[in-house]
Parts: structure tokens; C-alpha cells; sequence
């Protein structure tokens, strides 16, 4: 069996990437970013990338899209990703992501595509999508194997496409011999942090809505004034019951995740206050929480020959650990 130089060690390795789609939203944070900070302590091998090829599935003006991944790897380093006890790097630096993704593409029928759920909701929006955005999947399970990563943090709305990769390597062993890990999914213990404005839908940096969505870098003032005009309800008293009210019910997932408290303990501070009131309590624990991450985004992009020299020292060590399994992979399909 082949043992790569760089083997993953005993307790395994964890592989996650994020769009370069500027600054990250206090969902990102909450939802992805805090628990990427955390596996850092929990895993001996952690891989994280920033992945602009699967940017550029949707149209992006080159010079943004530049200036977009320093801004990522601005807010990764500000958020607490540590690029000594984690491997930051820029996707497209490493060339073996898209060879191996061709690879994978070759053992990967079209229905089994067409029925992951992002490219059906995706490709109804725009009637038509982009071959990149029908195969990005594919692209995603060789980001994953390429570090021959064992565990993956994923939402529940990416599951199908983690199954995508595990049965990509299971049908890779199968036919060439044992080479990939199935990895398997981490799913975040955080609450889904939901548009201020429509607390049905996820909050997301595409809502045309200025005040849905806040900002990792938006100012104390901007983040009192999106919170103040939070939708509720016409219940004056706090509680959480995200069927029957889900506006509030946000404030308080959102007030319980930023001060580190349960749902319970939140609840149980905004006894005797109104809605209003918990407005204010919400926001001013947000502005706490979010502050020294805004200072320090904005210094680190006052450097950005130091962001630069963060990514290429990242992508050197991702090509360390992706060389040798590229190398193998081409062998046993014959192509060396």
C-alpha cells in the first residue's frame, strides 16, 4: 500500500475550504469559522483553503476577485486561523486540485451530479448553468481526497456533496487499489444564523437587503441599526421557539452564540425585557464579540505583501502534502 511522506497522522486530517467572497458575515463566523479555529486544537493535521476556483463558477471581475482572496485571508487570520498549527492556501496555486479533479471526473456519472441539490436550485435561477458549476462537486471531492483528509466540517446543506466524495474514493480503491480515506463529516453544533429581515432563509452576503445581513467588519453604529430593525413579532416578552417565532428566536441564537452561552442562559438574561430592550442586549454583545476581529482585518489589510507571503508559504506546504499523492494517483491510472 502506498504511505505518502507527510501520512496523516494518528488522529487525522482535516480538510475545509471557503469561497473568496470578500469579507466574511456573522453567519460565516458563527457557523464555519469559529469551529474551523477550534479543530486547529483538536486535530494534529488541519488543511484549509481558500478556494477561488470554485469562485469563478459564477462571473468575477479579475482585479475584485484578487483583491477578494487577500480579504479572506485577511479575515482568516483576524477570526484565529493560526497558518503555524493550520495549512492556509490559495486553491488554485496548487495544481493537482483541478488534474485530480479531471481524474475523479472520469468515474463520476452525470446523473449522479445532476441530482446534488445546489446544482438543481443553482441552475433553475439562471435556467441554464456552467459546466464548472455542474462538475464543481467533483472538484470539491479532489480538494478533499488530494490531503487524503479523514474528516471534513461541513453544514447540513453540504452532506450530499461530502457523500459525493466518499463514494468517489471508495470507487478510486475499488478499482486501483486502497489509496483514499472516506471522510467523514463533522456537523457544527452552531444554530443557523438567518437574515434579520426574513427569518426564514439563511442570511447570506447575496441578500439585496442591506440591513439582513451583518458583516464581520461592519461598524458598532451599523450593527446597533441592523439589529434595532431585526423583524420580530408583536410579543413583547423574549423566547425561543423558532417555529412559532422565528425572528426572535435568531436574536436569541445569535445573542447565545457571540457571548458563548446556551439558548437557556440567553433566554433566561432577557427575562423582563422587551423585544426592544433585547435588541440593545443582542447588539452591544455582537459589537463586543465582533470589535477586535474588525481592528485587526483592517490592519492586516494595510499589509498585504504580509497576506501574500501567509499564502505562498501555505501553498508550498499544501504542495508537500499534495505532490505525493497526485504522483500515485497518475501511476496507478497509468497516465505515469
Amino acid at each position: 500500500m502506498f504511505i505518502p511522506s507527510q501520512e496523516p497522522p494518528g488522529g487525522g486530517r482535516v480538510f475545509s475550504g471557503i469561497q473568496p467572497t470578500g469579507v466574511p458575515h456573522l453567519g460565516n463566523y458563527l457557523g464555519a469559522l469559529e469551529t474551523w479555529v477550534t479543530l486547529q486544537n483538536q486535530y494534529p493535521s488541519v488543511v484549509y483553503s481558500i478556494v477561488d476556483l470554485h469562485s469563478i463558477t459564477q462571473p468575477q471581475e479579475p482585479a475584485q476577485l484578487r483583491s477578494s482572496i487577500l480579504d479572506m485571508a485577511a479575515s482568516l487570520l483576524a477570526c484565529g486561523v493560526d497558518p503555524e498549527r493550520s495549512v492556509l492556501f490559495q486553491q488554485s496555486q496548487v495544481s493537482e486540485h483541478a488534474e485530480l479533479s479531471w481524474i475523479l471526473g472520469c468515474l463520476t456519472s452525470m446523473p449522479r451530479l445532476r441530482h446534488l441539490p445546489q446544482w438543481k436550485m443553482k441552475s433553475k435561477q439562471k435556467n441554464e448553468g456552467s459546466v464548472g458549476l455542474y462538475t464543481y462537486p467533483v472538484l470539491q471531492a479532489a480538494d478533499i481526497l488530494l490531503y487524503r483528509s479523514t474528516h471534513v466540517p461541513v453544514g447540513e446543506d453540504q452532506v450530499q456533496h461530502l457523500e459525493l466524495a466518499q463514494d468517489l474514493a471508495r470507487i478510486f480503491n475499488g478499482r486501483y487499489g486502497e489509496l483514499f480515506p472516506e471522510p467523514r463529516a463533522l456537523l457544527s453544533a452552531t444554530r443557523k444564523v438567518k437574515s434579520l429581515r426574513d427569518p426564514s432563509s439563511k442570511m447570506s452576503k447575496s441578500d439585496p437587503h442591506a440591513m439582513a445581513t451583518i458583516s464581520i467588519t461592519d461598524s458598532p453604529d451599523d450593527i446597533a441599526l441592523k439589529v434595532r430593525r431585526a423583524v420580530t413579532d408583536f410579543t413583547s416578552e423574549v423566547t425561543f421557539d423558532p417555529e412559532a417565532r422565528p425572528g426572535v428566536s435568531n436574536l436569541v441564537t445569535i445573542h447565545a452564540a457571540v457571548a458563548r452561552i446556551s439558548v437557556d442562559e440567553a433566554v433566561s438574561q432577557a427575562r423582563g425585557l422587551d423585544t426592544g430592550a433585547y435588541k440593545t442586549l443582542v447588539s452591544d454583545a455582537v459589537i463586543q464579540r465582533l470589535t477586535p476581529i474588525r481592528e485587526e482585518i483592517q490592519r492586516l489589510r494595510m499589509d498585504p505583501a504580509h497576506l501574500e507571503g501567509v499564502l505562498a508559504l501555505g501553498t508550498r506546504r499544501a504542495r508537500e502534502l499534495a505532490a505525493p499523492v497526485l504522483r500515485e494517483v497518475r501511476q496507478r491510472v497509468g497516465l505515469s
